[in-house]
């Protein structure tokens, strides 16, 4: 039986993130800040971490991927990249959410607000009696919670772990699950074309 190692990346916001979970229980861990480009980065990212490791693709046993809430076009890429990765190596591929991510290691009842412009935030409670589902709300109504943490909120608890790692751990915790698919809590911003589509000749 070959040893667990989780391949885990997100790139739901302005970075390519990666995390190798290795199986001593340690983690590598490489983050690139980039407003866009994602899709020409991700893979030579993830080749160059598994190279710095000692690992090759054939040696992963599971992909754990970052679904959002976050960018739109960042999602995609990398739940992409991470079906295809799977079907190529023949190994799962598990999606986490990025608000699981950030509240993974840190103490309840928990209080995660991401903040998603607009004066809103990305929000989901964690061992909290509400919002136990994720959701999208103004800032100025989020409730009080005994932690919190998230970019939304100025004095929030930081991560416990980089997203990366702690999405790779979520991944390899868990039995399998279906593909991975974006997670979205907000409409895509992009508007239909005004014009009128061209007349197609017979």
């Amino acid at each position: 039986m070959r040893p667990e190692i989780t391949l885990g990346f997100d790139t739901s916001a302005a970075h390519c993130a990666a995390a190798l979970l290795l199986p001593d229980g340690s983690a590598v861990n490489t983050l690139e800040s980039m407003e866009k480009g994602q899709a020409e980065r991700l893979m030579p990212l993830l080749q160059d971490l598994l190279a710095q490791a000692g690992i090759g693709w054939h040696d992963l046993t599971m992909i754990g991927v970052g679904t959002g809430p976050g960018n739109f076009t960042g999602v995609r890429i990398s739940v992409a990249a991470a079906r295809g990765l799977a079907l190529g190596l023949g190994i799962p591929a598990q999606g986490v959410t990025r608000l699981e991510a950030l509240a993974h290691g840190l103490p309840r009842p928990l209080l995660v607000a991401e903040d998603a412009r607009r004066g809103e935030a990305y929000v989901q409670g964690f061992g909290l009696q509400t919002l136990e589902t994720a959701c999208l709300m103004p800032v100025d109504a989020l409730p009080a919670a005994p932690y919190v943490t998230g970019s939304a909120l100025s004095d929030g608890l930081p991560p416990a772990l980089p997203l990366a790692e702690a999405i790779a751990r979520i991944a390899a915790s868990r039995p399998a699950r279906a593909r991975p698919a974006p997670f979205y809590l907000r409409g895509a911003d992009a508007a239909p074309p005004a014009d009128p589509p061209p007349v197609i000749l017979p």
